[in-house]
């Protein structure tokens, strides 16, 4: 398959077999893949603006891989599923489901006994979630999905703008203070990640 595209940093390379996954066969550069991918995660945020979600809802596996699948399902035929190979980043495959599980249980606890604000909240579930990364690609947009879900339809409070100017697949100074935030929430520092989540 064609798709040899160069990565920007904080992007996980495909292997061979994922790459075999691209459902869109004209698609031959990163700026078509990009398009396609935008076009499908547009539709996934309509089809939330549709519906009322409550925590029971949002805060399992089933509904994490549901939001990854809407995302992703026009142009990846592995969409919504956990990955099968071991990436640059993230736990081992064979604890991605383990330390979901683990995170949606911490998620659960914070919200039924009010340990950090709501804003905090959704945003620890973003960076631990994109820390476990869960799928092929995509995690870094799957995890602020969830975050904006978290923070709207739990809490009612408005979605972040995750520094709004900017599209965050792409190389800028934006992208750069958005990972300096997570490898600073990486060594439990979470203070410029939840800054960043309202620029």
């Amino acid at each position: 398959m064609g798709l040899d595209f160069e990565l920007v940093d904080g992007q996980t390379p495909l292997d061979e077999e994922e790459k075999e996954g691209l459902l869109i066969p004209t698609i031959t550069t990163r700026g078509e893949l990009d398009e396609f991918e935008q076009l499908n995660i547009e539709k996934a945020i309509q089809w939330t603006l549709t519906r009322k979600f409550k925590k029971e809802d949002i805060l399992t596996e089933d509904f994490i891989k549901l939001v990854h699948k809407r995302m992703y399902s026009k142009v990846w035929a592995w969409a919504g599923e956990f990955r099968k190979t071991n990436k640059n980043i993230g736990v081992d495959r064979y604890q991605v489901a383990i330390e979901l599980r683990k995170l949606l249980g911490d998620c659960n606890y914070w919200i039924d006994h009010g340990i950090y604000p709501p804003d905090e909240i959704a945003v620890r579930f973003k960076h631990r979630i994109v820390s476990i990364h869960c799928f092929s690609n995509g995690n870094g947009r799957h995890s602020r999905m969830m975050g904006d879900l978290i923070i709207e339809k739990i809490f009612g409070k408005p979605v972040f703008t995750w520094g709004a100017i900017a599209d965050l697949t792409k190389t800028s100074d934006t992208r750069k203070e958005y990972l300096t935030a997570v490898k600073t929430a990486d060594k439990n520092d979470i203070g410029p990640l939840l800054e960043f989540a309202r620029k």
